[in-house]
């Protein structure tokens, strides 16, 4: 049985004082820990500022946005939100102490656009563990904190299912450092809804080691359309079918059909009601702000907002439901967790339940001290134009050294579980150690570290690097290199955006594919 608190130790701050109680997870359900009773969201996905931008957008950050905002998510009766887009960096207090004095806890998606594992070419290297780890250090410390999220539909078809391992091995890593900082925070994964890999996903997360589970599974789910739609034809009663049984609380990451406007949402009579309430703890209707996709309960322009037709009728739904559960004392967990899927084309997935290694600064540190032929760039270029061409330029070397030489050092193959040693350094540093492997077997001969002016001639302070793997962070590591090269969006939810100028360094999503596809 696994029990896990979803706040934080208390600092002693006046602004950081209990105002809201811990949500604990037991078996597969949520729980209020001073009650005891059975604890739903009610919950709605936020993420409020819709202007183009060229940084990351943390709503959080903005107390202006957040005033504005308050007296809305306590009017429709909320007691959640979630948001997709947060950055490690601007200050939260004021916000996260407004939302904890109304009663609204937050769930947060560690990942942003350009923060987060490429569906398509994925890697997971020293800077993206990094920034998650900055990021649960900021946010770590509130007191209403729901949980996080590892990743949001990074999977979202059969092409791209070698990409979960990644994620896998993010939840493995994000558990093992909030265990470190002496926190209880629970880190989810959020799934999409598609028929071919649904069963698939949802073992393979709540499979193999009790350290590299979910501790909680969402699922996006948009089947419920219009006021025809029921239980059973909406294809509801199927995915809490699918859920039953298990060890881990499930909830609904986003729902709420628009096929038809404006929408009623009769949905929320079962997710609140006898038909989901044994296996789900409630989820978060999509979204709060209205954008172009048309799913808003609220429009908002500067410092205004306007209740859209959809907001009575969430309102109404949300208030009529009063879900009953069980108290904690007297529950006892009975689920069961999953065996991993099957690996192979004929099933529908290949994603092997053999992780990628936690990424370390160490062994990537010391690795480049080894080198005789490096880049010459120390820390990733910050201009969109200079980020293309580096990308480019990159994605060429790689391309022509490791069509002639073994890259397995610094490549993946997750069907295989197979991952180099320095597969988790940041692009800088692969590309170095591509270099001068090319500069090795030319024999170190004169122009053969060169690559057009990319690379240049070093003395190494190492030998060799047959120290490099066994090298490990210190468990107060908290950040990763200057630059990060994860790659572009796995977040359908939410805009392509970058966090320019706020994190020096961070590499394009444009970019790190190049590299990425490049290399793997």
């Amino acid at each position: 049985m696994r029990v896990s608190i979803a706040s934080a130790a208390l600092l002693g701050l006046a602004f950081r004082a209990a105002a809201i109680d811990p949500i604990v997870t037991k078996g597969s359900k949520f729980f209020n820990s001073k009650t005891g009773e059975q604890f739903f969201i009610k919950g709605v996905a936020y993420q409020p500022d819709i202007e183009s931008t060229s940084q990351v957008r943390d709503p959080l950050a903005d107390k202006a946005i957040c005033t504005r905002d308050l007296p809305f998510l306590k009017d429709m009766g909320v007691n959640a939100i979630r948001v997709y887009q947060t950055e490690p960096f601007g200050n939260h207090d004021d916000c996260m102490k407004m939302l904890s004095d109304a009663g609204i806890y937050v769930l947060l998606d560690l990942s942003t656009p350009t923060e987060t594992i490429n569906r398509e070419t994925p890697t997971y290297d020293v800077d993206l563990y990094g920034y998650y780890k900055q990021k649960i250090d900021t946010f770590g410390e509130y007191d209403n904190i729901l949980g996080f999220f590892a990743g949001n539909e990074v999977t979202n078809a059969v092409n791209n299912t070698d990409a979960s391992a990644f994620v896998k091995a993010v939840i493995r890593d994000t558990r093992s450092y909030i265990k470190e900082k002496g926190l209880s925070i629970p880190v989810g994964y959020a799934a999409n809804d598609d028929a071919d890999i649904r069963w698939q996903l949802q073992t393979y997360f709540d499979c193999g080691s009790t350290d590299e589970q979910a501790e909680f599974l969402a699922i996006n789910l948009y089947e419920w359309c219009g006021d025809d739609a029921t239980f059973e034809t909406s294809g509801y009663a199927d995915v809490v079918k699918n859920a039953t049984g298990w060890d881990i609380p499930y909830i609904l990451g986003e729902y709420g059909c628009n096929a038809i406007r404006p929408r009623t949402f009769t949905e929320i009579a079962s997710i609140y009601g006898s038909d989901m309430t044994d296996v789900f703890s409630g989820g978060f209707v999509y979204e709060y702000v209205e954008e172009a996709n048309g799913y808003g309960l609220v429009e908002v322009s500067g410092s205004k907002a306007t209740k859209t037709e959809d907001y009575a009728n969430f309102k109404t739904a949300l208030a009529a439901v009063k879900p009953s559960g069980v108290k904690m004392s007297s529950y006892s967990p009975s689920g069961k967790q999953q065996t991993c899927p099957k690996v192979g084309s004929d099933y529908h997935w290949v994603a092997s339940s053999t992780l990628p290694p936690t990424p370390s600064n160490a062994t990537c540190e010391c690795m480049m001290k080894s080198l005789s032929c490096t880049s010459k760039l120390t820390a990733m270029p910050t201009s969109a134009s200079d980020l293309k061409s580096f990308g480019q330029n990159v994605g060429q070397i790689f391309g022509t050294v490791c069509a002639s030489i073994d890259c397995g050092d610094v490549s993946t193959d997750a069907s295989k579980g197979e991952y180099g040693k320095y597969s988790g350094c940041n692009a800088l540093q692969r590309v170095s150690w591509v270099v001068n492997a090319w500069y090795e077997n030319e024999r170190m001969v004169d122009g053969s570290c060169d690559f057009d002016g990319f690379a240049t001639t070093a003395k190494p302070s190492l030998s060799d690097d047959s120290s490099c793997s066994s090298q490990k962070d210190s468990s107060s590591s908290s950040s990763g290199s200057s630059s990060h090269t994860s790659g572009s969006n796995s977040d359908d939810s939410e805009d392509d955006s970058s966090s320019g100028a706020s994190r020096a360094g961070v590499v394009s999503a444009a970019a790190a594919a190049i590299i990425a596809a490049a290399l793997f």
